[in-house]
């Protein structure tokens, strides 16, 4: 057991072995639901499933129900294909989903197979029949449909689905319609904009798009619509038994915990995706949310992070070259996506998405490579003139480890920041952990160590019940002053260990949204062809993506499912969005160990009722910290309501009103107050990365506009300068 131990740990550091860098044979359905391979991989997954799991499940009725819910949601997740009649029939294995996994003999992918393609050719014959010229839509109709598949039931009747199917087409061919025309707006106003006379030539050179009419462009929205259903039911008919297939083994895979995923081998692309963890272009990383490409995270630093328009949990529906035609991406694979978004340096691709408050928008995002250090640790002083505090700011993007050959960790970066920082007399230091999703555990441990002497950091328990614990040993403290955390939504993982340590130790304020992502477990990728006997037969068995181990806090309390709770609660621009782990079905339960002895910090004594007693008052005052109050409920009030108007005057009002709002709640002018400086200190060890004299002049010629924007945004950032003033709270209480 202790050599598969390790062997899942370098797993997670190496990512797939041999069994996928050999699959380039193609296969055929026969191949891949051939009865013998069936079995024997059935066989495979239970045992490791069985053995590493971190959760142990009973293969009983009660099981085999979850599995039926998950697989109806897995082929058919919108409602848009099956009646109630199809389930019906499909529930006769209800019963029988934990028999067919355990025995392989998997024959509710038969039924599957033959209903949906029934059903598609019954969608087809209504495509054909709304996008022919003998029929026009109406859009003055005072009617609306639901886009939330859990508000509605599957459809009983052959007229209830065609009535769904005619909304469908009316909605998709609407929000065609106003991406049009918000492009050929932009266009124009582009072509308005451009007066300055180093741009006459590229205006002489571009190619005019012809302005069309309301009209035409109705009509271009409805034969694009049209084309674009046409494509994507030819698709949905080519998908055989296999892909039935692997949507069963993840249903039962997804019922241990959503971070469970098995991967065959012709998904290869897409794993490679998910591993490299970026995608070169825009700088983000993406994955397939049931029929959409889902933004997952915003690289620092990157494309789309400078544009600061895309942001996580976008839903991108389509894309458009320069001034090509649009693409749609909708029930797209996220491998056939990411051809259409990556392209050449210095081309332009705009990405038609949907906001997580059902806004549609059109963002330009110019492709380029995502720059040397744009996720490590990056720090300055900011000096609050009319407070008179002096307070060292550190941001991490991620727990980074082995950048650059090996040879560069987020701690070591971190401890430089310190020590520099030290230098110029501060009255503390904010560590600011927002939007960080995690990444190496060793670094949560050694950067919460660089605050406290010694003592346990986090504790670590296996799927067998034995726990490790994480200490710091090294006896030195590298920054013993006044320390606040800030995190928000999206601080998950190594984020929440640290900010969890420094909240056990009392050894700093965590400041931030009413809590933290929630993602206290840890995954390893199995290559199932590592296990593969000379009785299985081709294709490879592929990978499996396991939950093997879940992190528990010094006190003994998990940080999964709860996440962090922080001391003092500020405005989370991001608490709208509903995806953290307690979100996300069938999420492995809180939960909680034996705690540890600590031993409590009493240099800084925090009177957290006085804290939280002014920082209340300033909310209540503070415009810019109002406006982000009243942006999160307008933003919570649209992403509720997901019934969708089919009249298009109702929804070119709502968007207009939409945009009002947004703009008035939109808060860019800087607090001058806040001086930002030695910006240039943090970046020095940067430019040793630098190989090249090309590399370090373009870094030169660069670090201007960068420091203007590193300083600009921390002076519009109303949550960072309500931090800055709870830190002279701190201080005048010591």
């Amino acid at each position: 057991m202790k050599k598969l131990r390790l062997f899942l740990v370098l797993l997670l550091i190496i990512g797939i072995g041999s069994g996928f860098s050999d699959f380039k044979k193609e296969f055929s359905e026969k191949d891949y639901i051939n009865p013998k391979r069936v079995a024997e991989l059935g066989f495979l997954l239970k045992k490791m499933l069985d053995v590493y799991h971190y959760k142990k499940m009973k293969y009983d009725d009660d099981f085999s129900q979850l599995v039926f819910k998950q697989y109806l949601k897995k082929i058919d997740y919108g409602k848009q294909f099956l009646l109630k009649s199809n389930v019906e029939e499909l529930a006769k294995y209800k019963l029988e989903m934990d028999d067919q996994f355990l025995t392989g003999k998997i024959s509710i992918i038969d039924m599957t197979d033959r209903i949906f393609r029934e059903r598609i050719k019954k969608v087809e014959s209504l495509r054909s029949f709304f996008f022919s010229k003998q029929y026009n839509f109406s859009f003055d109709k005072d009617e609306y449909i639901e886009t939330d598949a859990d508000k509605r039931e599957f459809l009983s009747t052959e007229e209830e689905f065609k009535d769904y199917w005619e909304k469908s087409f009316k909605q998709a061919v609407i929000v065609r319609y106003l991406t049009f025309l918000q492009e050929q707006k932009d266009s124009i106003d582009e072509a308005k904009d451009k007066t300055k006379p180093k741009d006459k030539k590229k205006k002489k050179n571009k190619v005019k798009q012809p302005v069309l009419s309301e009209k035409a462009l109705m009509e271009k929205a409805k034969k694009t619509v049209g084309k674009k259903y046409e494509k994507l039911l030819v698709r949905l008919l080519e998908d055989d038994r296999g892909t039935h297939l692997e949507s069963f083994y993840n249903s039962v895979a997804n019922i241990f915990d959503p971070h469970t995923d098995y991967m065959p081998p012709k998904r290869k692309d897409d794993f490679d995706i998910d591993i490299s963890g970026s995608l070169q272009g825009i700088g983000a990383v993406l994955t397939e949310d049931d029929s959409y490409i889902k933004v997952v995270e915003i690289i620092p630093g990157g494309p789309a992070w400078k544009g600061r328009e895309l942001e996580a949990d976008d839903k991108i529906l389509g894309v458009t070259q320069g001034e090509g035609e649009l693409v749609d991406l909708i029930d797209m694979r996220v491998d056939e996506a990411v051809r259409y978004i990556r392209g050449k340096k210095g081309t332009v691709v705009k990405l038609t998405v949907k906001k997580t408050d059902n806004r549609i928008k059109v963002i330009s995002i110019t492709r380029d490579i995502v720059p040397v250090g744009a996720s490590f640790a990056k720090a300055s002083v900011l000096h609050h003139k009319k407070l008179g505090i002096k307070v060292g700011y550190i941001r991490l993007p991620k727990f980074y480890r082995d950048f650059s050959d090996g040879v560069r960790t987020c701690t070591e970066d971190v401890k430089n920041e310190l020590l520099s920082l030290k230098k110029q007399g501060l009255h503390g230091v904010i560590l600011d952990l927002r939007n960080n999703g995690g990444g190496a555990l060793e670094d949560a441990r050694t950067i919460a160590g660089l605050f406290i002497k010694s003592g346990p950091i986090v504790q670590v328990r296996d799927m067998e019940g034995n726990v490790e614990i994480y200490e710091d040993t090294d006896g030195v403290i590298q920054y013993d002053g006044p320390l606040i955390v800030m995190t928000n939504h999206f601080s998950a993982s190594a984020s929440e260990i640290v900010a969890a340590a420094m909240q056990d130790y009392n050894r700093g304020l965590i400041v931030g949204g009413a809590d933290t992502h929630g993602k206290g477990t840890v995954q390893a990728v199995i290559d199932l062809n590592r296990y593969r006997t000379s009785e299985f037969p081709d294709p490879p068995p592929g990978a499996l993506k396991i939950t093997t181990q879940k992190f528990y806090r010094v006190t003994g309390g998990s940080t999964q499912f709860k996440g962090v709770v922080p001391d003092l609660t500020l405005p989370d621009q991001f608490s709208y969005v509903k995806n953290r782990e307690m979100d996300v079905e069938n999420a492995l339960a809180w939960d909680e160990i034996k705690g540890k002895k600590v031993e409590i910090w009493t240099k800084h004594k925090l009177d957290y009722e006085q804290l939280r007693k002014k920082s209340l008052a300033r909310l209540k005052t503070d415009e810019s910290l109002k406006k982000i109050e009243k942006s999160i409920s307008h933003l919570i009030q649209r992403r509720d309501d997901t019934n969708f108007p089919l009249k298009l005057s109702k929804v070119i009002e709502q968007d207009e009103q939409n945009k009002k709002i947004a703009d008035e709640l939109k808060d860019d002018k800087p607090n001058l107050d806040l001086e930002v400086t030695d910006f240039e200190e943090s970046q020095t060890e940067l430019v040793k990365q630098l190989k090249t004299e090309k590399e370090k002049q373009q870094w030169k010629e660069d670090f201007i506009e960068r420091k203007k924007e590193w300083v600009e945004e921390l002076q519009k950032d109303g949550v960072l300068i309500e931090t800055v003033n709870i830190m002279k709270d701190m201080v005048n209480d010591n």
